[in-house]
């Protein structure tokens, strides 16, 4: 993949962040250094990224699609706030051994998304970001 300052802005904004950007708010923040790109550009740049495996694609069902870095991880999807959570901890390591041990099948990647509503909007304390 040849150099792109665009990519490259890209590919830091999605790295150093942990609110699973969608392809707007990514552009919104590239617009911000480099005014004139546009929304097309992101995307293209985006898929390429998906495409070589230096970022992934979150596929939301009914919402936008959100970006990540590169690791194996869970996510928690709240459809109330539609805020994605890093879910990091022993289960993702018990998963793959359940599926090793069961199916004889090595599990190389995933993307995994629990959909649900999380606690604060469960307890009324999320302001509804995106209605």
């Amino acid at each position: 993949m040849k150099y792109s300052k665009q990519r490259e802005q890209i590919l830091n904004i999605i790295n150093n962040s942990y609110d699973h950007p969608t392809a707007y708010m990514i552009y919104e923040k590239v617009r911000k250094d480099i005014p004139n790109i546009s929304l097309g550009t992101v995307y293209r740049n985006l898929n390429s990224l998906c495409t070589n495996k230096q970022i992934r694609r979150l596929a939301i069902p009914n919402d936008n699609d959100r970006f990540d870095k590169i690791n194996n991880h869970f996510h928690l999807y709240c459809v109330s706030c539609h805020n994605v959570i890093d879910l990091n901890n022993g289960l993702l390591l018990e998963f793959d051994k359940i599926i090793k041990d069961n199916f004889d099948f090595e599990v190389l990647s995933n993307d995994l998304v629990f959909s649900g509503i999380c606690h604060d909007c469960k307890e009324g304390k999320e302001e509804k970001l995106w209605n």
